[in-house]
C-alpha cells in the first residue's frame, strides 16, 4: 500500500464502509432467522414487511446481490403462506 494521505483515508473509509455493511447484513440475517423460527401466525403477518424491507435495503445498497435478495423473499414468502 503507498504511503499517500488519499490512500489512507481510503483505507479509513472502506473499513467503515465494512463494518457498517456487516452490522447490517447480520441484522438482516438475524432478522431472518427469527422470523424462520417463530410459530405464531400472526407474528409473520406483522414481521414480513419489516424483513422484506431490510432485505430490499440490503439489495439497493449492493451489500447482497438483487437475485440473492428476491430468493430470499420468495422462501420467505412462501414459507408464511404454508404457515398460513
Amino acid at each position: 500500500m503507498a504511503n499517500h494521505k488519499a490512500t489512507k483515508k481510503d483505507t479509513r473509509q472502506a473499513n467503515k464502509r465494512r463494518d457498517r455493511n456487516r452490522y447490517y447484513g447480520k441484522t438482516t440475517r438475524n432478522a431472518i432467522r427469527n422470523l424462520k423460527d417463530g410459530k405464531d401466525e400472526k407474528a409473520y403477518g406483522e414481521a414480513l414487511p419489516n424483513v422484506i424491507s431490510m432485505i430490499d435495503k440490503l439489495a439497493k445498497k449492493g451489500i447482497i446481490h438483487k437475485n440473492k435478495a428476491a430468493n430470499l423473499k420468495s422462501k420467505l414468502s412462501k414459507k408464511v403462506a404454508v404457515v398460513a
